[in-house]
């Protein structure tokens, strides 16, 4: 039973993640480089906030409850703020290094859009951030032990994943806006992002009142994934040759005609 709590948690929390690699990421040695990159941004900020959290928790009373859950509140804002401050940093050093990166490629490759730089390192952020909130939760479910013996929530391993899945898939669309707001100079857009971020992670706050967490970052998720595929360039014309498994010659063809 352990053993398939474990695989179907980590299918949840990584499947789509590694669906998007695979189909998206993998064959462009460019985008690879810069998903490693994203990735080893967001360890060096996690480094730095854990850091400064370590260094509060040994200065403070251990045994003040109220003080010790204004430090994990103030670690998770500085951990965000950090996070959000790096993602800033990898967007003015890929737009730089832009030129340099599409020279690795073969000749005949165009050069990486600001575009696919936001969604490569905004997955390349997320697959890391949900391996670090994840990979610990996945190890526990292969036991020994049974979820909700003590009348705990039955549901602890799967709403993990489940959310674990939305800070993946967050982070990507994230990485999109953000890189698009401040390339363009709209900072609602990159405080949008910011705040947004906020608002996810403190809902973690709520657990064990999964629905209380898990519903709301749906939604934000639903909706910022909407934002980023708009801002990418996605349209109403290419949801409609999804569905109707129609190419896009067939629609232009078909508008023209009209």
């Amino acid at each position: 039973m352990t053993a398939t709590v474990f695989f179907g948690c980590a299918f949840i929390a990584f499947g789509p993640a590694f669906a998007l690699f695979v189909f998206t990421i993998a064959r462009d040695p460019l985008r690879v480089i810069v998903l490693i990159a994203g990735a080893f941004f967001w360890l060096v900020s996690l480094l730095m906030s854990s850091l400064l959290w370590f260094i509060a928790y040994q200065l403070s009373d251990k045994t003040n409850e109220g003080l010790q859950r204004g430090l994990l509140i103030m670690g998770v804002l500085f951990s965000i703020a950090m996070q959000e401050t790096f993602r800033y940093g990898y967007f003015r050093l890929l737009k730089k290094a832009n030129e340099g990166l599409a020279s690795l490629g073969e000749e005949s490759m165009a050069p990486i859009s600001i575009r696919q730089m936001a969604y490569v390192s905004g997955l390349g952020f997320g697959m890391m951030s949900g391996a670090f909130s994840g990979v610990n939760i996945l190890a526990e479910s292969l036991g020994p032990g049974t979820v909700g013996i003590h009348g705990d929530s039955a549901h602890y391993f799967l709403s993990s994943a489940f959310m674990t899945m939305a800070m993946v898939l967050l982070h990507t669309a994230w990485g999109v806006v953000f890189f698009q707001s401040c390339d363009r100079k709209h900072w609602w857009g990159v405080a949008a992002v910011v705040l947004s971020h906020v608002f996810v992670s403190s809902l973690t706050f709520a657990n064990p009142n999964y629905e209380a967490s898990l519903i709301p970052a749906y939604l934000m998720m639903a909706a910022f994934g909407t934002w980023a595929y708009f801002t990418s360039g996605g349209s109403l014309r290419n949801i409609k040759s999804f569905v109707t498994c129609k190419s896009s010659e067939y629609l232009l063809a078909s508008h023209r005609q009209r």
